[in-house]
């Protein structure tokens, strides 16, 4: 059922996710259908773009329509991560009429944010394409669909910062302040790890200063997140740290700088707004009677 990419969701979340969708909508079941479709009638649904997009969520739209009668036969006319034009069919559905009219806003709510996400990534990273620099996610994300924003994300041809707090090392700046310091706080983590590896890039801490960058440096940190730094402060901050640590730059970034950023050197580019704040893109489930 999944492609290569959608290996990275948990099946059993993705049942969770998509029953606790259908229960918010449908409650106690679907007053309208019920009332103008006879219970027989039989139909087919076409999902259709219309509007340019990255398709991502066809396997969420198929365990819906799955859930909401399994009956229910679901055809994905492309795969995840495939450029849609406008008119572009997506996918069609067919089977028992009121299941299908029950899923559809459901299947669309999500087909519509993920595709939007996967588009939006897609165009960031194209902005940045023959630099090496990776486009970024963050932990900004809708509570309870982090798993389907990241994966999202990752359609869109982006990288996963990290799931969450518990696999990776990130000192931000309130950490350092209550740790006492840069410095101290980067010599803490240090020491909780008691020699083994830090995951993925290592120890990495929120800078927003060129001192700060220099304290982290001769504490020994493996990544900088140099946070919301003017074009000059940054600029020295890159040529200090080049080669001395991973380089990440976040903070209010928009997409007219992207390109000037990957030329300075450095390794990753994080974005909180491919997901906190993504524009879902146009989808529309047109039914027919079979």
């Amino acid at each position: 059922m999944w492609d290569n990419r959608a290996a990275m969701l948990d099946e059993s979340q993705v049942r969770d996710v998509v029953r606790r969708a259908l229960e918010e909508d449908i409650g106690g079941g679907d007053l309208t259908s019920r009332a103008v479709v006879d219970p027989g009638v039989q139909a087919k649904g076409v999902l259709v773009a219309r509007e340019p997009m990255v398709v991502c969520g066809l396997e969420i739209a198929r365990e819906a329509f799955r859930q909401a009668d399994p009956g229910l036969g679901f055809d994905g006319a492309m795969r995840d991560g495939a450029w849609c034009a406008p008119g572009g069919v997506i996918g069609t559905v067919h089977g028992a009429a009121r299941p299908i009219l029950a899923a559809e806003r459901t299947v669309l709510n999500f087909l519509q944010r993920l595709s939007g996400i996967a588009t939006m990534t897609r165009r960031m990273v194209t902005l940045v394409a023959g630099s090496g620099v990776e486009i970024a996610d963050t932990r900004k994300t809708v509570p309870g669909l982090r798993m389907l924003d990241k994966y999202a994300v990752a359609t869109g041809g982006g990288t996963n910062h990290r799931r969450g707090l518990h696999d990776a090392y990130l000192i931000k700046d309130n950490h350092w302040r209550l740790a006492g310091g840069v410095g101290e706080a980067v010599r803490r983590a240090r020491a909780a790890l008691e020699g083994r590896p830090a995951p993925g890039i290592g120890i990495e801490i929120e800078v927003t200063s060129v001192a700060e960058v220099k304290e982290a440096l001769q504490a020994g940190a493996d990544a900088l997140l140099l946070d919301n730094m003017d074009e000059p402060t940054l600029a020295e901050s890159i040529a200090v740290a080049r080669g001395r640590a991973f380089l990440e730059v976040s903070g209010g970034l928009g997409e007219e700088r992207l390109p000037r950023l990957a030329a300075l050197g450095v390794q990753r580019i994080s974005m909180g707004a491919l997901t906190h704040s993504v524009r879902a893109v146009d989808i529309a489930l047109e039914v027919e009677g079979a």
